[in-house]
């Protein structure tokens, strides 16, 4: 098998040119294109996006496409405020995804990616089948297109994700693993939620993270190979599955939409050596001249885990 694919995750908000050089300087071959603002999901921006990514050689793998309005990142309010789970925010953040989809057909991109929310555990829930309906919608949308739509993995357990798959049933439909989301929400280890959903699952996140530890607050985000995430583990049972798409870094400098704004989140330096950590100090904390030389030396280093 082929070495996999490598890339990271770049904001579209801040230039389609700027975001592009930074993926090619970073010498990746693939980014996932993040984009919280819908203003910024327009036909001259996508050209731009497009010349862009094609004059550096950069394979935009999705559109992760956030959606307006407020979100609390905690088990409190977050049920009620993330994704399309909120039935107050449900069709304007639906038509955002939409247009995030016809974007993505624009730019050549071949799926989206955003996070659903908290989906009732239970399928007898009455919030359920509206949920369902919605992601029916923007599923066939996307179908319209020959498009993907990806769940971002966190607030569902591994089987309830796997269930509203089935019961939307329009065959287009994949996982953006982030592993360590399922650890922080305390849904899965994300190892071992691949013998449940794996067959779907088309992109990785390299990110990394801890359990919660207590019942209102998430997990704590940890710079990789500083969390629980086995990453060997998990990069050998995906080689298992077949998998053949990109392990996109999520940089530690990230935004999260909290009550409306933007916020900053930081993470602390990586403090021991591996693959996963010195994916994290390199990105992070290394100046740009280096990132050229790093490729090479990252691919022999995922190759003790990923045959060639």
């Amino acid at each position: 098998m082929a070495h996999m694919k490598l890339g990271v995750l770049v904001r579209l908000e801040e230039g389609p040119e700027k975001a592009m050089e930074k993926v090619s300087q970073l010498g990746f071959q693939t980014c996932q294109v993040v984009c919280w603002d819908p203003d910024w999901l327009t036909e001259a921006i996508g050209d731009r996006l497009r010349a862009a990514s094609a004059d550096k050689g950069v394979e935009i793998t999705t559109l992760w496409t956030g959606m307006p309005g407020r979100y609390v990142w905690d088990f409190i309010e977050g049920p009620g405020t993330i994704g399309l789970a909120p039935e107050a925010s449900r069709a304007m953040r639906l038509a955002v995804l939409k247009q995030g989809a016809d974007f993505a057909h624009h730019v050549g991109a071949p799926s989206i990616t955003t996070h659903v929310g908290f989906i009732p555990e239970s399928p007898t829930n009455p919030l359920y089948p509206g949920l369902i309906e919605a992601l029916k919608a923007i599923a066939t949308h996307c179908q319209g297109h020959g498009l993907s739509f990806w769940f971002e993995t966190g607030q569902e357990t591994p089987v309830t994700l796997l269930r509203t798959i089935e019961d939307i049933g329009t065959g287009n439909l994949g996982i953006n693993l982030d592993p360590a989301n399922l650890l922080m929400y305390g849904k899965a280890n994300p190892a071992d939620a691949l013998d449940v959903f794996g067959a779907y699952v088309y992109g990785v996140h390299a990110k990394d993270g801890e359990y919660p530890t207590n019942g209102r607050q998430l997990g704590v985000e940890k710079p990789l190979g500083e969390g629980r995430v086995n990453f060997p583990l998990l990069l050998s049972k995906l080689q298992g599955l077949g998998f053949v798409g990109a392990l996109t870094i999520e940089r530690a400098h990230h935004l999260r939409r909290v009550g409306g704004p933007v916020r900053v989140q930081r993470s602390a330096p990586p403090s021991r050596l591996g693959l996963v950590c010195i994916l994290s100090r390199t990105l992070q904390y290394r100046p740009f001249l280096l990132y050229g030389k790093f490729q090479q030396g990252l691919q022999d280093l995922l190759g003790t885990c990923w045959s060639s």
